[in-house]
């Protein structure tokens, strides 16, 4: 089979196509053939050897992929050859085939494509665990999005608006804050010529915002801090930046408010169970119309290093998806 693979840690230029073994279905896992695999910002870290999972070269990126199951190794039940499937893992899934534990696995609905289904998991089910689990956000509140444009931003966007939060979206361009409106988005900030604090302050009359959900990282950290509500929720998702801020932690004290660490993979690989739960209720919602995963393009393998080099030059809205 075909697989994308980094052989060296260099970033994206250190990918290409190789000709590998066809995997085998051990105890308790399954081959998935994918059809389609999203492509996310953890894929670069993991090409230049940067994320905090550092497989040795040779590996294939990939987080998340669809597919259909082709072999089924023993003790699997509740699975069967020709399902309909998607799933994530840490790095894997830019292959044609995949050994996977069938309890990684999750049904996509007859309504939604190979290619929706392989950008959706790890980004949604990232935020519904940020926004419902860490947040508690409720219907009313503000919700501020840092970064709002990309996979995880738009899916902040997305399932902020469904449950009733006032999303405001913030960005570096009007093109991509004109694609969040498009996304559940009621108000934009475009932080590359306004001032986001002030900013902030005039759209909530000046009591600032309930949730900030930062992908970002970098020196936008600790003025969204600083726009947070008395008692707000700051949710730490990412630092898509490069840079980790240091937040003073008068702020914190001030405002009376939380800083909330969103580590989606552990908790997946802790609380399966509720985990499933949630991607469940993703594809129910996507599958109903109520939820509109963004494609940007899909490309084929050959391309994979092209997605990358695009991600990390954030010239993406919404996802990036590989097709063998």
């Amino acid at each position: 089979m075909r697989a994308v693979r980094v052989h060296e840690l260099i970033g994206p230029s250190g990918l290409r196509v190789d000709e590998i073994a066809d995997p085998t279905a051990g105890t308790g896992q399954v081959v998935v053939e994918v059809r389609a695999a999203g492509v996310n910002f953890p894929d670069v870290l993991l090409s230049r050897g940067l994320y905090q999972f550092k497989p040795a070269p040779p590996f294939s990126p990939g987080a998340e992929c669809a597919g259909v199951v082709r072999e089924i190794g023993a003790g699997v039940t509740g699975v069967a050859i020709g399902d309909r499937v998607a799933f994530t893992m840490v790095n894997g899934c830019f292959a044609e085939q995949v050994a996977v534990p069938a309890t990684a696995l999750v049904k996509l609905p007859d309504e939604v494509s190979y290619e929706v289904g392989g950008a959706t998991l790890l980004t949604y089910a990232t935020t519904y665990h940020a926004l419902v689990d860490r947040a508690s956000i409720a219907a009313g509140e503000s919700l501020l999005v840092l970064g709002a444009a990309g996979g995880v931003g738009a899916a902040a966007c997305e399932i902020g608006a469904l449950l009733g939060a006032r999303v405001i979206a913030a960005a570096s361009t009007d093109d991509k804050l004109e694609f969040c409106r498009g996304h559940g988005a009621s108000d934009v900030i475009n932080y590359a010529r306004e001032d986001l604090k002030d900013r902030i302050k005039a759209l909530t009359s000046g009591n600032g915002v309930d949730v900030v959900y930062d992908p970002i990282g970098g020196p936008l950290a600790e003025v969204a801090l600083r726009g947070t509500a008395w008692q707000g929720r700051y949710l730490v998702v990412g630092f898509a930046s490069g840079e980790i801020p240091k937040i003073p932690l008068n702020l914190v004290l001030l405002k009376g408010c939380q800083v909330v660490g969103v580590f989606w993979g552990s908790f997946a690989a802790r609380d399966p169970a509720r985990n499933r739960e949630h991607a469940n209720e993703i594809f129910r919602w996507v599958a109903q119309g109520k939820l509109r995963p963004a494609i940007d393009a899909v490309l084929p393998f050959e391309r994979a290093a092209e997605a990358l080099t695009r991600l990390e030059n954030r010239q993406v809205k919404g996802k990036l998806v590989l097709v063998p």
